[in-house]
């Protein structure tokens, strides 16, 4: 669990590629569950997964009929591929930063007519309307990053998005998009709808703009998303273990060597949170 960008997909391919090799990695990130925009949705590259399987990333198109893969979907989805994991004898590794599909995943009672993150409490209630029981049992992982370092990180990595392919990629998708499609919610879309819909807009300007609207919106999101596992530990009850990468990111962010702090700072302590529970 994190925020966007703290690591966790690269976390969860170092754990089950080098010391939880009987595991493989079901993606809970909504936005990534659609096919397409690989760079924009910052989708783990093949080379980067070292042979891990994934599941339920770069799956799914909408249509007029099923526009959007909510909640539910991947409570379904998820589930069933648990199973088939499970029925390997092997480890499953829910990785990415939708609390929302987490939730949805993982509460033992679940409604989908009610956002527990929005709902608000009962009046005169400390009570929230999160379910404490869990349908597994589960590890949790949050990877934090101290929001001043990670933002800094976060502006950094959409540059590198746009060096290595983001616009053209987004140029391509707004030539050829599905009006309906789930993937129209990704942060870069809504940014570059002026610029590539736009009449009489000056490029240059609206460039711009789309550029720092995505990175605002991204450094909002990592916000949000860092709220909801503070919720899900402090109101539902989560044990969530937190394992702190700032001084990784910090690195990233000077230009220094980052490896061996990762590994010190991040892997490590990962690897004997796993353990024990495995051994519990």
């Amino acid at each position: 669990m994190g925020p966007t960008g703290c690591g966790k997909s690269k976390l969860s391919v170092d754990l089950a590629s080098r010391f939880f090799q009987s595991s493989e990695v079901i993606n809970s990130d909504k936005i990534q569950a659609y096919r397409g925009l690989n760079i924009t949705t910052n989708k783990i590259p093949l080379p980067e997964r070292r042979d891990v399987r994934h599941h339920l990333i770069g799956e799914f198109d909408s249509s007029e009929s099923h526009p959007e893969f909510t909640p539910s979907d991947f409570r379904s989805a998820a589930s069933s591929v648990i199973s088939q994991i499970h029925s390997r004898r092997r480890l499953p590794f829910i990785v990415g930063g939708s609390n929302s599909f987490i939730y949805a995943l993982l509460a033992k009672k679940y409604n989908p007519g009610i956002d527990v993150f929005t709902e608000a409490r009962n009046p005169g209630s400390n009570s929230a309307p999160f379910c404490r029981e869990l349908r597994y049992r589960c590890c949790f992982i949050w990877v934090d990053v101290a929001l001043p370092v990670l933002y800094k990180y976060l502006i950094k990595r959409v540059d590198d998005m746009l060096d290595s392919g983001m616009f053209e990629e987004l140029s391509e998708y707004f030539q050829n998009r599905n009006l309906k499609c789930g993937l129209n919610k990704a942060i870069g879309v809504p940014e570059f709808e002026r610029y590539f819909n736009g009449d009489d807009v000056d490029k240059g300007v609206a460039y711009e703009e789309a550029v720092r609207g995505i990175k605002d919106n991204t450094c909002q999101l990592a916000k949000r998303q860092l709220g909801k596992i503070l919720r899900l530990r402090d109101e539902a009850g989560w044990e969530v273990k937190r394992v702190d990468a700032t001084a990784a990111f910090r690195a990233v962010v000077e230009g220094r060597r980052v490896a061996e702090i990762w590994e010190r700072e991040v892997v490590e302590p990962s690897v004997k949170i796993v353990k024990q529970f495995l051994m519990e």
